[in-house]
């Protein structure tokens, strides 16, 4: 009865929800802003790092340009932004944690450390993944159309947004076990059902590897691929954690 009236005593009204939303939403914004004035002082040194998997695949004396006035100046504050997204997203992860919380049993609580260590972890993973082996060969695929009659002037507006839309895919798309780990609690999904449709799995995977690859050859799409389905995999294994940790207290009570 005591866990019940605990329980029953951290529920949350309406308004209670929006205004911890608020809070949460303003300590991640007020993180985001530190870290895009941090990033945008060093937006030389972020700008050599984002260009690499392009300018190392261009032909000599080859540039990116820009064809605004104001062009440049809004593209370094976009990469600001971005950089800062990166470097806050387990501070970021944490608030979303702090939110949902109050819904939570007392036990289930405790996965704070685990929740923002792997989704952190993931994110990060799927960018590293999408900046070192999906996009490099994917760019030199496109820059192969070059020749003496056929030059490349790309601008770096276009190409940042590219870069961004992409490593961001690839970066939610490793989120999958964490996804996963909450439909499982909500009991929408488990084990069994996915192993079921691991061939359906597979089809939507390679369909969306298509999608986040910039590049249409093959090898990038499998590339892309190829983690998603060893995620898959460990989904299945964070629903069976999960139900087997259902299970647990009513075979307690039994």
């Amino acid at each position: 009865m005591e866990n019940n009236d605990d329980i029953a005593e951290e529920k949350m009204s309406l308004t209670e929800h929006l205004v911890e939303l608020r809070k949460r939403l303003t300590r991640s914004l007020i993180a985001v802003g530190i870290g895009f004035f941090a990033c945008y002082y060093f937006k030389e040194w972020i700008f050599d790092i984002i260009t690499r998997p392009l300018t190392s695949v261009l032909p000599k004396n080859s540039y990116l340009i820009y064809t605004g006035l104001t062009e440049a100046f809004f593209v370094y504050m976009k990469l600001a932004f971005f950089a800062s997204l990166i470097i806050t997203s387990p501070f970021i992860l944490y608030q979303i944690w702090k939110f949902i919380a109050p819904g939570l049993m007392p036990k289930e609580k405790k996965y704070v450390v685990p929740f923002v260590a792997s989704s952190s972890l993931l994110f990060i993973s799927g960018i590293l993944f999408g900046y070192f082996v999906a996009l490099p060969p994917a760019f030199e695929f496109f820059v192969s159309f070059n020749n003496k009659y056929l030059q490349a002037m790309i601008s770096f507006s276009d190409y940042l947004s590219l870069f961004v839309t992409f490593l961001l895919g690839f970066g939610l798309s490793f989120e999958l076990p964490v996804f996963i780990f909450f439909l499982a609690k909500l009991g929408i999904v488990n084990a069994q059902m996915l192993s079921k449709q691991r061939r359906y799995a597979i089809l939507v995977i390679f369909i969306v590897a298509a999608i986040l690859t910039p590049s249409p050859d093959a090898l990038s799409q499998v590339l892309m691929a190829i983690p998603l389905m060893f995620l898959y995999e460990v989904s299945i294994f964070v629903a069976r954690f999960v139900e087997k940790k259902k299970a647990t207290p009513e075979e307690t009570e039994e």
